[in-house]
């Protein structure tokens, strides 16, 4: 798969953030929203840290555990 890097080396837009925060709290992967966003996901990743915004699934159980 190539890499969407559509917007690589542009800055982040206000817009290009509430779309990362929007997508973060939707718990869409972080390669997911590189490719919606444009960017790698190292800058995803970059973004996110500087803006306070977590990409851990929060929706989801430690080892995809089922209860029993």
């Amino acid at each position: 798969m190539t890499k969407s890097t559509r917007n690589s080396g542009k800055a982040w837009s206000g817009h290009d953030v509430t779309q990362l925060r929007q997508l973060a709290k939707q718990n869409t992967p972080t390669r997911v929203i590189g490719l919606k966003l444009g960017r790698t996901p190292n800058a995803v990743y970059t973004q996110a840290a500087a803006n306070g915004i977590s990409l851990a699934p929060t929706n989801q159980s430690p080892y995809n555990r089922q209860g029993k």
